[in-house]
């Protein structure tokens, strides 16, 4: 099948469920788990954990309803962005004004600027997130989607939306300094979580706000950022999920994520001097997370579970690297079509050894799924 009618495919499910479906983490919207639970941590972390593994979606048995993720629509707002960039129809651009109206509607509200969060409750294992809080990864995402947008239309509401966010993250996130000139910004407004990717994540949509704000201030808080995470990147090119003892693993799509956000630094103009470093981490990203056949790993030394964001953001990531890394991202392609395409317009969740779970999340699977094949779509036709 070919990728453009992969993606129309995959565009008219969604657009089916006005892109609304269930997440690999809503356990917690579930009635009967909010009070089973009994609001313990590590009770909600096993409710979590037990439907997430489930092969079998129960959700529609206890309770939980298809919403909307903003996340998600970010994703798809972005994916249509690039699809009108090659073919300016009528249709991509009132499906980006329905999915940029959804985000509007979706935004967390009593925070310094714009910003989102998912639409469930979340217990990690040292914080509780409630329905809403919002994330510097969701934001981040939302955030170069929203740039890219007005960077192809010109509007200025897309603009202004993601000038935003600038004061969310600069005013309501929290920061752990490693030194003078450099800190980690925290995960959400109500943690003080250090994790690499999400940080990275936030300092590369600061670089690209600078451009369009000229503000010192968020230049610097950028830069603190990146160095941060640059600090912290381990001699062989990788770098940890974060440094707590119970979060050093190395995993494909989390190694990504950094190496684009590291990527768009450079873009800037503001990232020269993380070349090598930058090229010591591409290096390690495509030696160690593929086989031969273009089976994406989901950690560096274990194969399984495959995840569909493995191949999702590496056929993203590499797709912007040129023609050196072609063969890879199209043996990674061909391998996510074969193995994770249902066939009938969506996307799988996971492949396991010995058994595939064939749930559709909307957010987590066909989002990313679309972001990824619009972004192999318009890298192809740039080159």
């Amino acid at each position: 099948m070919e990728i453009k009618e992969l993606v129309t495919e995959l565009s008219d499910y969604c657009r089916s469920y006005s892109y609304a479906g269930h997440d690999p983490y809503d356990a917690l919207n579930s009635p009967l788990i909010q009070r089973l639970t009994f609001k313990n941590k590590y009770l909600r972390i096993i409710a979590t954990q037990l439907v997430r593994r489930s092969p079998i979606n129960i959700r529609p048995l206890l309770g939980i309803q298809k919403g909307e993720n903003p996340k998600g629509i970010g994703l798809f707002l972005w994916g249509y962005t690039k699809l009108h960039r090659m073919d300016p129809k009528k249709e991509y651009k009132e499906e980006m004004g329905y999915l940029f109206s959804r985000l509007e509607a979706l935004e967390s509200q009593g925070y310094s600027g714009s910003c989102w969060g998912y639409n469930f409750d979340w217990q990690s294992r040292t914080f509780f997130r409630p329905k809403g809080t919002p994330t510097i990864v969701n934001t981040s995402f939302i955030g170069h989607a929203l740039l890219d947008a007005y960077e192809t239309f010109g509007e200025k509401t897309y603009l202004e939306k993601a000038l935003s966010i600038r004061h969310f993250m600069l005013k309501d996130l929290k920061r752990t300094r490693l030194d003078e000139d450099s800190f980690c910004f925290s995960y959400t407004p109500v943690d003080t979580a250090v994790v690499h990717n999400a940080n990275m994540l936030g300092a590369s949509l600061l670089i690209r706000l600078y451009a369009h704000c000229r503000e010192e201030e968020v230049k610097v808080a950028a830069l603190s950022a990146l160095s941060y995470s640059m600090k912290h990147q381990r001699e062989d090119g990788s770098w940890y999920y974060a440094d707590t003892f119970s979060e050093k693993w190395i995993d494909s799509f989390h190694t990504g994520f950094n190496l684009q956000a590291l990527r768009w630094f450079i873009q800037e103009g503001h990232g020269e001097s993380y070349r090598e470093a930058y090229n010591k981490g591409v290096d390690y990203y495509a030696s160690n997370f593929f086989l031969e056949d273009g089976t994406p790993k989901y950690f560096h030394n274990q194969v399984y579970p495959i995840d569909v964001h493995a191949p999702a953001q590496a056929i993203v990531f590499f797709s912007g690297e040129g023609e050196e890394y072609r063969d890879l991202t199209e043996g990674i392609l061909r391998w996510t079509v074969r193995h994770l395409y249902s066939g009938e317009g969506w996307f799988y969740f996971q492949k396991n050894r010995h058994w595939m779970n064939r749930i559709s999340y909307m957010r987590w699977t066909q989002a990313w799924a679309f972001h990824s094949l619009t972004e192999y779509l318009r890298r192809k036709t740039i080159t």
